[in-house]
């Protein structure tokens, strides 16, 4: 490579270090108090999850394969929060939205590799709660620690492994245009918007991708549960099937309402919807749905109550003594 060549190159990647993040509001009075809503939201968020992880942490008999999953639910929520919304408030209290192409490039990748291990992890919420309801007895088999183990480093590997793959090609598209974003965080969609080559055939393979990413667990999501109500619906007690399809009910509408942001964002082309539309679903899977997870999942649960109620009270003593 000559001298012109690299300095050529060392411009174009100069050029593409930093990008310009539009963020969710203006600085202004009025959109201060939904700031300090999101900030609110967002505290709350941590919170339960950071309680959740605990409480299933040191109370042995939390200790179950449905806990043990929900505990890597409350992980993943801690962290995809934590990815974009203290960048975007730092934004706004400084009234700018400079992020470097290195910290873009890992944004991109944290909340693709969580949002897709997610999704997975849902999916095989879903199987388990299928077990438990038409397999009682064969439980302990279907769902022993080594299957456990399994289904989370499924998801785990299957975040680590798309990340990896969409945002290498992602940022290896040229961004000759404005590095203005329009949206408050780094997401693949937005990126492609500001590339100066032809995307669309990446943005094509984007979405048909979308089928096996997104689609393949919400089928499995959907005949887990299907069976699941049609074994609540057979149960002779009103009690337990009352009990059983309120818990299903709050889970399949978390579900489909995490599903439908992801569907959206993915597999419905951009020119189907709108930079504003954007930052509303985004902000929905990225903060709303982690914060809501563990009060549908968890912390209605009776056995979470009392480990809870538990140790306030152990921490009460405590301050007394």
């Amino acid at each position: 490579m000559n001298d012109a060549s690299w300095r050529l190159g060392e411009s174009n990647q100069s050029a593409a270090s930093d990008f310009i993040l539009m963020g969710l509001f203006s600085n202004t009075g009025s959109h201060l108090v939904l700031f300090f809503l999101l900030v609110t939201i967002f505290t709350m968020g941590l919170l339960g999850n950071t309680i959740l992880l605990y409480l299933i942490h040191t109370d042995s008999r939390l200790h179950t394969p449905m806990y043990f999953l929900l505990s890597q639910l409350s992980l993943l929520d801690v962290g995809f929060p934590l990815t974009t919304i203290p960048k975007m408030m730092t934004d706004f209290l400084q009234g700018e939205g400079s992020i470097s192409f290195g910290g873009c490039a890992a944004q991109m990748f944290f909340l693709m590799l969580m949002g897709v291990s997610e999704g997975v992890l849902l999916s095989l919420m879903s199987y388990d709660r299928y077990v438990a309801v038409c397999h009682p007895l064969h439980y302990p088999v279907l769902m022993r620690r080594q299957v456990c183990l399994l289904m989370v480093g499924t998801s785990w590997f299957s975040g680590v492994l798309v990340a990896s793959i969409q945002t290498s090609i992602t940022l290896h598209f040229p961004f000759c245009a404005s590095h203005t974003v329009d949206h408050f965080f780094c997401e693949l969609p937005a990126l492609l918007k500001l590339s100066c080559a032809d995307t669309s055939a990446y943005a094509l393979a984007l979405s048909i991708s979308g089928v096996l990413i997104l689609l393949l667990p919400i089928s499995l999501i959907a005949t887990s549960y299907g069976h699941v109500l049609g074994a609540v619906l057979r149960m002779h007690s009103a009690k337990a099937r009352h009990k059983a399809f309120t818990t299903c009910s709050s889970h399949i509408t978390m579900v489909g309402l995490y599903y439908g942001a992801a569907v959206f964002m993915y597999m419905v082309p951009g020119t189907y919807h709108s930079p504003q539309q954007d930052n509303v679903v985004s902000l929905f899977y990225s903060l709303i749905t982690p914060t809501v997870n563990p009060l549908i999942y968890s912390l209605r649960n009776r056995e979470v109550r009392v480990s809870l109620v538990k140790v306030l009270h152990r921490a009460g003593f405590r301050s007394i003594r």
